[in-house]
């Protein structure tokens, strides 16, 4: 199992780090360690048995961006069957910590967010991308679960996921036996969500201008104003743009026009990877289009700019599908059944969430880690805290398979369950992302 790095080493610490960069010292939020509203990780070594740590830099600066390329020099950490048991896997993690990361000053900043890109997709395919292959940089993990959504938040408020509480692609809503697609920002019957009362905590964003700065974000007309959108984003000028020439346009033009804080979106690798898999022949064409994008965006940087490049997951290819809905031992006393196929909440009927367990962990054993809430949420999965507001967000029962298994529900989730490309899991596939850099 790959343990998700948080304190330094994970998606999390990007935002205050950029924020320090513009001079921005305020931190996010209070250090909630003590706090009567959390539930905390007991407090383990970096060293913990069958645990795997995300690579360390190497620059002699502790934590700073000018480490050996890791699209070059990132092993490539294939899925295994012989993972600890599920039993173990909980006792086995540790919240690890990397030093803190920190990047040098620049009067400027922008955030190439690539929505998929795994720095070991892209690392095994580096010849598809020589831009993005030849940059110096670090690697971070994701969080968990490794999905848009979790990422999303927690790059856009500094916060690991178990404290803001976007935990999943679709989640309980406790007490209302309904489940909400974080995503696309819906729940049935026409219900809806405030994304201030589902995600309350501040953005950096909102952080940004408070400190003077005009935070921008570049990215499709589609996502401007929607429910995620205002939850993960509150705060930035939206800058709508569709096409890969407009979105560098634009960039450019908020930069010269005095901009300091930017980020823009690309999401098309990770739709390539879903629909034909990391790898293919479309996959590696979006890779291009992402490699020429960096480049663009580089080239046009006003001098004492810095450019990062990151990702919001990776990504594996499914040779396995279970379809939860068809096998009797995963629908006995399962009331609702929500996460997506590499990270399954599954929220048990009254009284039935021993038996469901037992049920889940004989059913996938030697293909998926499952654990109960407790067992997550002590064990750090979601970041060394989880707000006692949050918990009922989680499953009841957390299943993640760490061979190339899908667990599907295709009444449910149509679409996803035709995929070929999945992401969520705490493989290294999954996991890894890159951050490179370029200054001007």
């Amino acid at each position: 199992m790959l343990v998700p790095v948080y304190g330094g080493g994970s998606l999390a610490d990007l935002p205050d780090a950029m924020l320090a960069a513009l001079g921005v010292r305020e931190p996010g939020t209070p250090d909630t360690a003590n706090a009567p509203d959390t539930v905390s990780a007991p407090e383990t070594t970096a060293d913990a048995p069958g645990t795997v740590s995300a690579p360390k830099t190497t620059a002699d600066a502790p934590g700073t961006v000018s480490t050996p390329n890791p699209v070059a020099d990132t092993p490539i950490t294939a899925n295994t069957s012989g993972a600890p048991d599920a039993r173990d896997a909980a006792t086995a993690l540790t919240a690890a910590t990397d030093p803190p990361l920190v990047l040098e000053p620049a009067e400027r900043v922008c955030l190439f967010l690539v929505d998929g890109l795994g720095a070991e997709l892209l690392r095994a395919h580096a010849e598809a991308a020589p831009f993005l292959s030849s940059l110096a940089g670090r690697t971070l993990t994701a969080g968990f679960p490794a999905t848009t959504v979790t990422s999303l938040c927690s790059l856009g408020t500094g916060l690991t996921p178990g404290e803001h509480g976007m935990l999943g692609l679709t989640l309980a809503v406790p007490g209302t036996g309904h489940l909400f697609n974080c995503l696309r920002w819906t729940l049935p019957g026409g219900l809806t969500m405030d994304p201030d009362q589902w995600q309350p905590a501040p953005t950096v964003y909102q952080r940004a201008v408070r400190a003077g700065i005009d935070s921008v974000y570049v990215g499709p007309a589609e996502f401007e104003g929607t429910g995620l959108t205002r939850a993960v984003y509150r705060g930035v000028r939206y800058v709508a743009a569709d096409a890969v020439d407009d979105r560098v346009a634009r960039v450019h033009e908020a930069m010269r026009a005095g901009s300091a804080h930017l980020t823009v979106y690309y999401g098309d690798l990770d739709a390539a990877g879903h629909m034909t898999g990391w790898g293919s022949e479309e996959w590696l064409r979006q890779l291009a289009v992402v490699d020429d994008m960096a480049r663009r965006l580089a080239e046009g940087l006003p001098p004492g700019s810095a450019l990062y490049v990151t990702a919001d997951h990776g990504m594996v290819n499914a040779t396995e599908k279970i379809d939860a809905e068809r096998v009797p031992e995963l629908t006995e006393g399962v009331a609702l059944l929500g996460g997506e196929a590499r990270a399954r909440h599954v929220y048990a009927e009254r009284g039935a969430g021993e038996g469901v367990l037992e049920a889940w962990r004989d059913t996938l054993r030697g293909k998926a880690w499952v654990v109960s809430r407790q067992e997550a949420v002590e064990s750090g999965w979601f970041g060394p805290r989880v707000r006692d507001t949050w918990l009922e967000r989680i499953g009841d029962v957390v299943a993640v398979p760490y061979t190339d298994l899908a667990i599907t529900a295709p009444t449910r989730n149509r679409i996803e369950a035709l995929f070929i490309g999945y992401h969520g899991s705490m493989t290294a596939a999954e996991q890894y992302v890159p951050l490179l850099e370029v200054r001007t």
